[in-house]
């Protein structure tokens, strides 16, 4: 692996969630791989689980690691090329990313969307100047349109909670939702872009999409899937519902109002096959989904965000072991 910015810089998804499940089952194995090697991670924005489960996954390779809060860490950034730098502005990407990228051996970048004009979003005009400036491979740590260690991370804890094992012919196909929810803000479609770009893929699932009319996801990342608008539906004999908000990609950035109430309850996962939920978190507690799903048994979010450490892991893992 040469670089980690979507599904398609995976080779074979089942070999590498292989690899993830046996570094999860032996996390300090692989310590040869990490050793005198320093990973860095710069952060455009904010984050929680990104930024400490990469930091664990670093330690457990036995990698240095150093983290970067571009503006508040740093001299503030110019991104503009041929920009006359006579305001705030003190330091130019050009010469922070290449210095960055000196000083580690994979570089992991998060980045977000401005939700105000798509074709810029949309060709990750920010995270490709970053990548494009890097001396050294580029991790995406979540860009304007796809976040992939994340939904690495999902695909790991469906592999793990409905016993699929790499490589094996399932008897059954795992029936997978992903449901939009409400929210009060408006957010970007990368978390549940990145999903339906993974999940598409994976011949073991039965993938569904399922969301308000004018909140259809771009169809490059849902081609595969099913499209349904009735979420009650949808739910019916599901194995997994993934809950997520996003904003609309065709009113870009908008928030359509809705009639129904799209928030996950005890009652619509009654629905499902005694169905797991999951979540990316942050989650809005009784917006996105009720207490009483979150809460009991039927919830698997911090299953899911444990992952997030062998994602990043086995990422770094396969990207440092050819260096």
């Amino acid at each position: 692996m040469k670089q980690f910015t979507s599904v398609y810089d995976v080779e074979n998804i089942d070999e590498l969630l292989k690899t993830a499940l046996e570094i999860k089952a032996n996390p300090f194995a692989q310590q040869e791989v990490g050793k005198n090697k320093t990973i860095g991670l710069i952060f455009f924005n904010p984050s929680l689980r990104t930024r400490l489960s990469s930091i664990k996954a670093a330690y457990n390779l036995s990698a240095n690691v150093w983290v970067l809060n571009a503006g508040a860490d740093s001299w503030t950034l110019e991104m503009a090329d041929g920009a006359v730098m006579n305001g705030d502005t003190q330091e130019h990407i050009t010469e922070a990313i290449k210095v960055m990228s000196a000083y580690c051996d994979v570089l992991g970048v998060r980045t977000f969307p401005k939700l105000v004009d798509r074709d810029e979003d949309y060709n990750e005009v920010m995270f490709n100047k970053v990548k494009g400036l890097s001396s050294v491979p580029v991790v995406s740590l979540e860009s304007a349109t796809l976040h992939p260690l994340q939904s690495f991370a999902d695909l790991i804890t469906i592999a793990e909670k409905s016993g699929y094992t790499p490589g094996e012919k399932s008897a059954k196909k795992v029936k997978v939702v992903m449901t939009w929810a409400p929210h009060p803000k408006r957010l970007p479609q990368a978390v549940p872009n990145s999903f339906a770009q993974w999940f598409s893929k994976v011949d073991w699932v039965d993938f569904t999409v399922v969301q308000p009319k004018g909140y259809e996801l771009d169809a490059k990342f849902t081609d595969g899937a099913t499209i349904e608008y009735d979420q009650e539906e949808a739910l019916k004999d599901a194995d997994f519902v993934y809950a997520k908000n996003w904003s609309s990609y065709e009113n870009y950035g908008e928030v359509i109002p809705q009639d129904k109430d799209w928030q996950v309850t005890m009652e619509k996962m009654d629905l499902t096959n005694k169905g797991k939920f999951m979540h990316c978190l942050p989650v809005r507690r009784n917006v996105v989904v009720a207490d009483e799903v979150l809460d009991s048994d039927t919830s698997i979010v911090i299953d899911e965000a444990t992952n997030r450490i062998f994602s990043a892991q086995t990422v770094f893992h396969e990207i440092l072991k050819n260096k």
